[in-house]
């Protein structure tokens, strides 16, 4: 743990600031683009990516019209610090780190730094009581075994909340086998009803989820809400590459605007999508200059300064599990993972995406077996928390990950300075 907060350039904290109503405006024109293209007001080969190898119940619980207009109310995007700026690498909308932020937050006002506003805990409960229609409520916390390395930390905040909590208001944390069922569908949790669920569990994962069915079934006849939304195609970081689809570019600069349509080209990375169809004699797939994605597994270590990720709904879609960077492979291990991406297509489609350069940044540590502060020069991922209520969205808090400078992978390392920034 940092002794201090990270501290930020003014440019880049306004920057980031800013970032949050332009991704709920991408959210928004993405949840329009997927329903469209269901409604066949778009091109049908748009859902078809966002639906490849999902089981039929799983695609149908996506097009449920109980929450159509329903979107995340808590973004939490993974940048990258670039000499150059900001590159987003993945929009996460069950992302770990809440209660681990507000922590971090609480430790450091102790100490003498600035109070956040609203900052992560508060912003979390401001976002989630904007959805609870009317007191009383009983918001469950629900988190998988999957997410079981995150219940410390919603324990943590529940318990927070529940020491404030008045008459009419509820806090409850719980795994999904702890909940029951009315005769009418009421969803209960130690025998009181739940009006508001947090879903901290994956999709991909509800083979494993008790009364999965039941509840979402309770969820579309309106017993119960449930957030973030029961919509698996927005989980899906396909999203960045169909961003930079040619054919696209009206809708994005339609729904988005001029000027935010412009700010996000400045920070999504050009990304592709690796569909193995046959292009025309004539064509070629764009900046790489190949014909044939089969190519790209034979690039030399220069040319393979790229990231292959998979897509969404595995679980090898979170953390760094499913992450190659091919300039830090031998060429066999590209190659093979390459073409494993084409073959996986039908079921678990595959993104690329240039490497972000990242910057240098030092830091300190305080070393507690030596007592003493230790500098750090390392790469940076920042993870600004944004919480929407009521069509307003704010940041409530930075989480900042500093890297050793030799690793190129700045996710789940052991070694590495966690902080909030200032």
């Amino acid at each position: 743990m940092a002794a201090d907060p990270l501290p930020l350039p003014a440019t880049l904290q306004n920057q980031i600031k800013s970032l949050g109503p332009r991704l709920l405006a991408f959210y928004k024109a993405c949840n329009l683009l997927h329903r469209q293209s269901v409604e066949g007001r778009q091109p049908a080969w748009i859902v078809q990516y966002l639906d490849a190898g999902k089981p039929p119940a799983v695609i149908a619980m996506g097009r449920e019209k109980a929450w159509k207009n329903d979107l995340p109310i808590v973004i939490r995007p993974d940048l990258l610090w670039t000499e150059e700026g900001l590159a987003l690498t993945e929009l996460d909308s069950v992302p770990g780190g809440i209660g681990l932020t507000a922590w971090l937050q609480q430790a450091y006002q102790i100490i003498g730094h600035p109070a956040p506003a609203p900052g992560v805990a508060d912003g979390f409960r401001q976002a989630l009581l904007s959805l609870c229609a009317a007191p009383p409520c009983h918001i469950a916390i629900v988190v998988s075994e999957e997410s079981r390395d995150y219940r410390p930390e919603m324990e943590w905040l529940a318990a927070r909340y529940a020491a404030a909590q008045g008459e009419n208001l509820l806090w409850s944390i719980a795994r999904p086998e702890d909940l029951s069922f009315a005769p009418d569908g009421t969803v209960l949790l130690n025998q009181r009803p739940v009006h508001l669920l947090y879903r901290f569990f994956e999709f991909f994962d509800l083979p494993n989820i008790a009364h999965a069915e039941k509840l979402i079934a309770s969820a579309a006849a309106g017993k119960i809400r449930i957030t973030p939304p029961c919509k698996p195609q927005l989980e899906e970081k396909l999203w960045m590459a169909l961003f930079w689809f040619p054919q696209l570019a009206d809708f994005w600069r339609r729904e988005l605007g001029g000027r935010y349509f412009r700010d996000l080209q400045q920070i999504i990375p050009f990304t592709w999508l690796l569909d193995p169809s046959p292009l025309p004699p004539h064509a070629s797939i764009p900046r790489l200059d190949i014909h044939d994605w089969n190519q790209l597994a034979r690039f030399s270590q220069k040319q393979r300064d790229l990231v292959l990720k998979i897509s969404g709904f595995s679980e090898k879609a979170w953390g760094s599990r499913g992450v190659f960077i091919g300039s830090d492979m031998p060429s066999q291990e590209w190659e093979t993972a390459v073409k494993q991406a084409l073959a996986d297509f039908p079921h678990h489609p595959h993104i690329l995406q240039p490497r972000a350069k990242t910057k240098l940044v030092e830091h300190s540590w305080y070393d507690f077996d030596r007592n003493e502060m230790i500098p750090m020069r390392g790469r940076v991922r920042l993870c600004p928390y944004y919480f929407a209520a009521s069509q307003h969205i704010q940041l409530g808090g930075t989480l900042a990950t500093l890297c050793p400078a030799d690793k190129k992978v700045i996710h789940g390392m052991r070694d590495a300075i966690l902080t909030v920034c200032g």
